[in-house]
């Protein structure tokens, strides 16, 4: 049920991963093709050297005289000789078809430098899971395929040889060079009529390969929503995340409030701390702003430090609403808060004896629009 229920594409993520574990598309039958094709034209390309050489090999085979026919060893050492001499030919050669097939392979499914595919892994001992695997659809396309593929070389070989036969027969009343050039080409045909066949399956078989891959690698929904959440953070996380987030920015807000020059208040939900250097800012700038608990702890903060607290609820509201931290306020509370900081100049000055106490706090110049307890603000103009 959970192979029936993978019904959607891989995502790059998951292509990604399977590639970085060394699962990608790859065609034997590719590499087949490539190898068989580079031998056989490395063969033809050498008949004339290496005709002469078998003529060369096989009559030193062939040679005996009276001292090496009393050696009972003899025999022995002369094939040993001769295996030798035969794998300076076929192991270069067996290597070039194997670099080829490795090359073709590469060339079709990309190069992969991983080690985990040689991880061991005990799951594969398990003789249910084996059984899985068996019986599994791409292990029956690979045996199909492979079982079709042997009976099509052994029919083109079978009927190659009896239409043949005849000329294979002649070769035993030729000269010897003759004899190898002559079988050389009879075997020629009958490698071109193979490769044929391995063409028609290669080019099959490629995109037969990329097409179970992706197949293999398709998800479930459950596994895109769980790759969705790996990347993006689980919403615990992430709330866990922006908490601690806010706990530091309350901490940074805390911390600055003692360097304030006053705090406006609603008395019980906002709080915004502002500074003002007419040196260095251009208009006051808030240092610290929240709302209830935070409000509550800026207020505390404030007091402890002996910055003025006024209770101003509009402009508290306005304040909080369109002001940033570290940010100048809006231009257009630029009239309140400049009432409300002469109000504290004037409080300081009164407190420190060179004025006289100032009365109530005039009422603010704030706009209707900026407070966001205004249901009904003033158009503009009026």
């Amino acid at each position: 049920m959970a192979d029936q229920d993978k019904k959607l594409p891989a995502s790059a993520r998951k292509l990604k991963k399977a590639r970085d574990e060394g699962q990608v598309a790859r065609s034997r039958d590719l590499g087949h093709l490539a190898a068989v094709a580079v031998g056989g034209a490395v063969l033809v390309v050498m008949a004339p050297k290496l005709s002469g050489w078998l003529s060369d090999l096989l009559a030193q085979g062939l040679r005996f005289n009276a001292v090496a026919v009393q050696n009972p060893a003899f025999m022995g050492e002369r094939l040993t000789e001769l295996v030798l001499k035969m794998l300076w030919v076929i192991v270069p050669l067996g290597l070039l078809m194997m670099f080829v097939a490795l090359a073709a392979s590469v060339i079709a499914g990309g190069w992969v430098w991983t080690f985990t595919p040689l991880a061991p892994d005990f799951g594969k001992f398990n003789p249910i899971s084996g059984l899985g695997r068996l019986i599994s659809k791409r292990q029956l396309i690979d045996t199909l395929k492979a079982s079709v593929l042997a009976l099509i070389l052994g029919l083109i070989g079978a009927f190659y040889l009896r239409s043949h036969i005849e000329s294979f027969g002649g070769v035993l009343g030729m000269p010897l060079p003759a004899a190898l050039s002559h079988t050389g080409d009879v075997i020629l045909g009958g490698l071109l009529l193979l490769l044929l066949a391995l063409a028609v399956f290669a080019v099959i078989d490629v995109p037969l390969q990329k097409h179970l891959h992706l197949e293999r690698l398709k998800m479930s929904h459950q596994e895109v929503k769980q790759e969705h959440k790996d990347m993006q953070g689980s919403s615990e996380v992430k709330a866990k995340v922006r908490a601690r987030m806010r706990e530091l920015a309350s901490r940074r807000m805390i911390a600055a409030v003692p360097s304030a020059d006053l705090v406006v208040m609603n008395p019980t939900h906002y709080a915004v701390a502002l500074k003002y250097d007419d040196q260095k800012m251009g208009a006051p700038r808030v240092v610290a702003k929240g709302a209830d608990l935070l409000a509550m702890k800026i207020r505390d903060a404030a007091k402890g430090a002996q910055v003025p607290v006024l209770q101003a609820p509009v402009l508290a509201r306005a304040l909080y609403a369109h002001a940033e931290v570290d940010r100048e306020i809006p231009a257009a509370l630029f009239s309140a808060v400049a009432q409300v900081l002469a109000y504290v100049y004037q409080l300081r000055a009164a407190m420190s004896g060179r004025s006289r106490m100032p009365g109530a706090l005039p009422e603010l110049n704030v706009p209707p629009e900026l407070d966001p307890h205004n249901k009904h603000p003033r158009p503009a103009g009026v």
